[in-house]
């Protein structure tokens, strides 16, 4: 388990980045946040800290944004150059809503008009966007976060630079693939989760390319599903990730056809119900669905509320 203390740190590199667009920050940037224990990012006062592993080496950044919108980033690390350079995609730059018409519903209309700043942000990394999905499959988000807590803590590397507590960067591929069968136990990760990240870790330089060369969802989608256990649900929440992929839909999602048939039709539905409301909007059908997250508009929960069991102990 990693103990290594903070690594020490020197003047960080220093950047502005000027959106061209409106930009709600927060609610982008902090979209990619998994839980408030996520050690790969966190908020003390103004400043969202993030730290990853960037193809470069590690890298921490701290994000403030200025009164007049303007984003002022330090980063420390090997890849604090990466990361700088990165930082518009972070924020929603390559975002691209061309063909969007959010007139085709009220409640779209309506959402989109409160939250102009509202982007789709990409990481570019697409092997821990990968690895975190795995994490969340068929659990519910307290179980999924908690495990991404306690594995890249415990076999993640600290991030470097002043954080306002100890970060961790996500292992390496390589480290991901000769995590113990007992941690993955102790962190609270069913084996055929764990069996899935050290599949997609045996191809994950090839898998990465291989992702990140194809150029449509389509294309992406048949890489990543070539892993054994690794489905469309999978797929989708790794390109929204780490691509910031418009036209992503999550099929198979617990709640998330539920809510959008209740947003669009005023009634839950299944899957093919949700692709068929979201059909009008092909291309851009996440950005639909992230208005809908933004409008405040919720379905009624039904039946008690589950209490995952904890099979930590055994």
């Amino acid at each position: 388990m990693n103990r290594d203390p903070r690594p020490p740190h020197g003047a960080p590199l220093e950047t502005e980045y000027r959106p061209r667009h409106p930009l709600d920050f927060r609610r982008t940037v902090l979209f990619l946040r998994r839980g408030r224990g996520d050690p790969t990012m966190t908020v003390d006062g103004p400043v969202v800290w993030r730290a990853s592993r960037t193809p470069a080496g590690l890298a921490t950044l701290a994000l403030r944004e200025s009164g007049a919108g303007v984003i002022k980033a330090a980063a420390w690390g090997n890849g604090a150059g990466w990361a700088l350079a990165q930082l518009p995609a972070l924020c929603g730059a390559d975002d691209d809503s061309d063909g969007f018409d959010a007139s085709l519903h009220p409640l779209v209309a309506d959402a989109h008009h409160q939250n102009p700043g509202l982007r789709l942000a990409r990481t570019e990394i697409v092997f821990d966007a990968l690895a975190c999905a795995i994490f969340e499959q068929k659990v519910t988000g307290m179980q999924a976060f908690g495990a991404w807590r306690r594995i890249l803590t415990w076999f993640g590397e600290r991030a470097p630079g002043p954080t306002p507590h100890p970060m961790f960067a996500p292992p390496t591929i390589e480290g991901w693939r000769h995590i113990p069968s007992w941690a993955w136990h102790r962190a609270g990760l069913e084996p055929s989760q764990s069996r899935t990240v050290v599949a997609a870790a045996r191809r994950g330089d090839a898998l990465t390319r291989a992702t990140t060369a194809a150029h449509t969802g389509p294309e992406r989608d048949q890489v990543l599903t070539s892993i054994r256990g690794v489905g469309p649900w999978t797929s989708a929440e790794t390109r929204i990730r780490a691509l910031g992929d418009t036209d992503a839909v999550s099929v198979g999602d617990y709640h998330l056809a539920h809510e959008v048939g209740n947003a669009l039709a005023g009634s839950r539905t299944d899957d093919d119900g949700m692709l068929e409301l979201l059909a009008p909007w092909s291309g851009q059908r996440q950005r639909v669905i992230r208005l809908i997250g933004a409008s405040g508009v919720r379905e009624q929960r039904r039946g008690p509320k589950l209490h995952p069991e904890d099979h930590r102990a055994r």
